[in-house]
């Protein structure tokens, strides 16, 4: 089972210091344009935490969608003769 962490933007967390590996050039390119470096670095690191733990979620339950769909398949939609569309 995989632990759903959210992440508050205005967080005032005090920040932790790593050692970062990139390419000279992309570097370079960076400071020239004003790009915040490890703003972009923990924002783009947020969407791929969010999306890897949404790609492992569905792994981990994708028996559970398949026997549903089965279901459907063998009985239809439960409370299907009350749809109204």
């Amino acid at each position: 089972m995989y632990i759903l962490i959210s992440f508050n933007l205005n967080s005032q967390m005090p920040k932790k210091a790593i050692n970062l590996t990139l390419d000279p050039f992309v570097l370079e390119e960076a400071k020239l344009l004003g790009i915040n470096i490890s703003q972009v670095c923990n924002s783009f690191l947020k969407s791929y935490i969010k999306a890897e733990k949404e790609r492992l979620w569905k792994l981990e339950y994708s028996n559970v969608f398949s026997s549903y769909n089965k279901i459907i398949d063998l009985e239809g939609l439960p409370l299907e003769q009350w749809r109204s569309f």
